[in-house]
């Protein structure tokens, strides 16, 4: 079960990208990065950052916790950035957060070499999976926090539903982005991540995950009812799945023409 915290105070955005994520406060009295409903490209970016950390954390990848989190539009009231008020406005209601890590470091691709590299496969196969383009060297999305590295950021992943056209075949496509992976050169254990993470992912599980997304983040007209659009991202994942897997192909070549 993911928890439901309430936003009682907001804390500092962050502007590293367009989005505008902010630290937030809430009434567990944790500090949560908030990934608003009201920014960008909307409750998509939210969808595919639940499910894809759902999924990693269930395969036991490093993911920093998710909650639901909810967010009254007055908490900006005292906010001076207008840019800051509207977007908490238009955010109103339930939002995403992922547990804020003090002190934690940015991954340097310069150490990638000393990283554990059945953890780098396994994040490689995994990326090469959800289809996430954003974990290279220019924009990791991996955290050192307490000697440890964690997942972050997954917001980018299963671009496919921002139409939805041909997903069924689309599933079984390679993904030639992997090529920028920044830990593509240590994932040398690509064949065993596949068999490992292929026989974990069941049905039952990606069923499990898409039921946490909230209705209200599933409004497209292109499928009839939300049970529908919850039934596509699960054929679309198991799909991926199909032998034989070409986004593992395409990973194992890039590797080896680095």
């Amino acid at each position: 079960m993911i928890r439901r915290v309430t936003a009682t105070r907001y804390v500092t955005p962050l502007r590293e990208g367009g989005s505008l994520p902010a630290i937030v406060e809430a009434d567990d009295d944790g500090l949560y990065v908030v990934k608003f409903r009201g920014a960008g490209q909307g409750p998509k970016v939210l969808v595919a950052e639940l499910i894809c950390g759902e999924l990693a954390r269930a395969l036991g990848l490093p993911i920093p916790e998710l909650v639901f989190i909810d967010i009254d539009p007055a908490l900006g009231r005292n906010e001076p950035d207008r840019e800051i008020q509207d977007l908490l406005s238009a955010s109103a209601g339930l939002n995403l957060a992922v547990d804020f890590l003090p002190g934690a470091l940015a991954f340097d691709p310069v150490a990638t070499r000393t990283l554990d590299r059945r953890l780098a496969s396994l994040i490689v196969w995994f990326d090469a999976f959800i289809t996430n383009v954003d974990r290279t060297p220019r924009n990791t999305n991996l955290l050192w926090w307490h000697r440890q590295l964690f997942l972050i950021d997954h917001g980018a992943s299963l671009y496919m539903h921002y139409t939805w056209q041909d997903y069924q075949q689309r599933a079984r496509n390679p993904f030639s982005q992997i090529r920028d992976h920044v830990l593509l050169p240590i994932a040398t254990e690509l064949e065993t991540a596949d068999r490992e993470l292929t026989s974990r992912i069941t049905p039952e599980l990606l069923w499990n995950i898409v039921a946490n997304v909230p209705e209200e983040w599933l409004v497209d007209h292109r499928f009839p009812s939300v049970e529908a659009h919850r039934a596509a991202y699960v054929e679309y994942l198991g799909l991926r799945l199909t032998a034989p897997r070409a986004f593992v192909q395409e990973a194992i070549d890039a590797r080896e023409r680095l």
